[in-house]
């Protein structure tokens, strides 16, 4: 904080960029990013069309050297990577002793003994003492959230844009692997997961090059910048979860629906809690809805059924895809899809269906 109270907000390597570039700009995370700037719409419609980038350098970056079972590396994050192939990338959550989400992160393993664990914005300080404080082993760990520049490049024709700056080889990515890449003698790693439903890639790099590596993407005509805003708008339509909204330590990865990133034949840091959730059944379900109109529910919103006050909206906007109002969040009774309720805030009332997700269909991955 500084001398007025007011919070101090980090400034990504490309902050002047941003400016110069008509951006408007907001807090996220601790950071000031940038939102927008043709407009939301304009830059999700592109997105789903043509390549957007995205400046990422909020999120954080930790590089270990550790054997991941004696260094308990394993134990402290809920996927299984110590079967992780080199070259690849894997989504899970660490979690607090009562099943809690601390975070969601992806591993990507380097080498044998060698991992890059990336996580989200305004955890980074807090994981990084969860790993230091539960990694009982012998283990290298740096945080290099700092000295890494980190670009989503988004969209149906992004493999084709990447090629051109790193050549044939991006070609070979398959979904949730990464390889190793130098640009201007600097070591990069380009993977392929992606946040927004459509094909796409992240480029960690220098960040002392990561200006460069912004205005040489935008000198393709198919790339353009696109700000935090329509990446949320994406997000929301694939029903990916937004961590401090759609995941927190109130909630367990069971209740998120995401067991699917926990592997219950290994031990974690949760995993009694989880048996114990599962045995007595959950308190919280995640669900997905969608308006019959293009009023957007927004977070915080109750969720009603009959009257009665079941849960709250956790994410809500409108999806520029399927133009009408569409959202998630928790409630305290299981809702089957094609079940109907009312998403309710002051005089705003929005009925709403009960979805499967995803919102948006897209099969580019």
């Amino acid at each position: 904080m500084d001398i007025a109270g007011t919070e101090i907000l980090k400034k990504t390597p490309l902050y002047e960029t941003h400016v110069a570039m008509g951006a408007k700009m907001a807090p996220f995370g601790g950071w000031l990013m940038p939102i927008q700037y043709d407009g939301i719409l304009a830059e999700h419609a592109h997105t789903r069309s043509e390549v957007s980038i995205f400046d990422i350098c909020h999120m954080g970056e930790f590089e270990l050297e550790a054997d991941p079972l004696s260094s308990g590396l394993d134990r402290v994050v809920t996927q299984n990577i110590v079967s992780m192939p080199l070259g690849s990338c894997r989504y899970g959550f660490i979690l607090n002793e009562t099943g809690g989400v601390i975070d969601d992160l992806i591993v990507y393993r380097v080498k044998d003994q060698s991992w890059m664990i990336v996580v989200n914005a305004a955890t980074i300080f807090g994981d990084e003492k969860h790993f230091l404080k539960n990694m009982t082993g012998k283990c290298s760990f740096k945080n290099v959230s700092d000295k890494l520049g980190k670009l989503d490049v988004q969209g149906p024709k992004s493999k084709e844009v990447l090629v051109k700056i790193f050549g044939d080889r991006v070609k070979s990515l398959g979904y949730y692997t990464f390889s190793e890449f130098f640009l201007w003698g600097e070591r990069c790693i380009v993977s392929r997961t992606g946040y927004t439903g459509e094909l796409g890639y992240e480029v960690y790099i220098p960040a002392d090059h990561v200006v460069r590596l912004w205005k040489l993407l935008l000198e393709d005509k198919r790339v353009k910048p696109a700000g935090l805003g329509s990446r949320d708008t994406l997000r929301l339509e694939m029903g990916y979860p937004l961590y401090g909204e759609d995941l927190d330590t109130a909630h367990t990865p069971l209740e998120a629906s995401f067991d699917k990133f926990v592997d219950f034949s290994k031990d974690f840091i949760g995993k009694s809690a989880l048996l114990e959730e599962k045995e007595r059944g959950l308190k919280d379900n995640l669900i997905a809805f969608k308006a019959e109109t293009r009023r957007s529910p927004r977070h915080g919103f109750g969720i009603f059924s009959k009257g009665r006050r079941i849960g709250t909206v956790t994410s809500g906007s409108f999806s520029p895809s399927l133009s009408v109002g569409i959202g998630m969040g928790y409630v305290s009774e299981k809702q089957e899809a094609g079940a109907r309720l009312i998403v309710k805030e002051a005089a705003i009332e929005i009925p709403v269906e009960v979805v499967k997700k995803p919102f948006y269909n897209k099969t580019s991955l």
